[in-house]
């Protein structure tokens, strides 16, 4: 894992840009666990990327692109702001920006919003880290406006819960229970897929967490 993100800290730096681990990425780093998942942010913008990588520009309107490194598929998002969730799962409107004290806010649980620079420093404005000692899973900001936003993460909440043994923190769980029924909003193909990563967990019983949050 240091050997890829190591490399690509050293190309956005040469040109003028930060990367940080996010996400799984970050979370599994710390807890010394496979990575599974390659989870970057930059203030670099997708068009600002493809000067100086070859990357998969798909889905670079919404700030993400895709970059191929030693087999594997890494995902790297402009540093953003959403606004205006119109149809339950995507914004209408996104600013690419430079602060994480900023973008972590858009973000669905605090331990999806632990920052990992250059460095190996912890930047973690919502307390992820701690969160995540303490096996908890909380919302950043209103649990019932992060549901209503995008009800996907209710089962994405339950995974969590499975796969790093999280307790679900009380108002969350609420909003999770209010709000069930607006999975059938949205696109069947995503809820089965959430479905069948949350099955797998299952069938596999919960993973031991060890490392260094232990």
């Amino acid at each position: 894992m240091n050997e890829i993100f190591d490399y690509l800290k050293s190309v956005f730096n040469e040109n003028g840009f930060r990367l940080y681990m996010i996400g799984s990425c970050s979370r599994d780093f710390l807890l010394n666990r496979q990575i599974k998942d390659y989870d970057f942010v930059t203030d670099a913008t997708p068009n600002d990327i493809s000067k100086f990588l070859k990357v998969d520009q798909t889905f670079a309107k919404f700030g993400t692109v895709k970059f191929k490194f030693q087999g594997e598929l890494i995902d790297i998002v402009t540093l953003r702001k959403e606004e205006n969730y119109l149809d339950y799962r995507h914004p209408s409107k996104i600013t690419f920006i430079k602060d994480i004290n900023v973008d972590y806010l858009r973000r669905d649980f605090t331990i999806n919003a632990i920052y990992i620079d250059e460095n190996y420093q912890i930047i973690d404005p919502s307390g992820g880290f701690n969160d995540l000692k303490n096996k908890i899973l909380r919302a950043i900001g209103d649990p019932l406006e992060r549901i209503k936003e995008d009800p996907l993460r209710i089962l994405r909440a339950e995974r969590f819960k499975l796969e790093y043994n999280l307790q679900i923190e009380k108002s969350l769980e609420e909003a999770i229970k209010l709000n069930y029924s607006l999975l059938n909003k949205l696109n069947p193909n995503k809820v089965k897929l959430e479905l069948q990563k949350l099955e797998k967990l299952k069938e596999g019983g919960q993973n031991e967490i060890r490392g260094k949050c232990s």
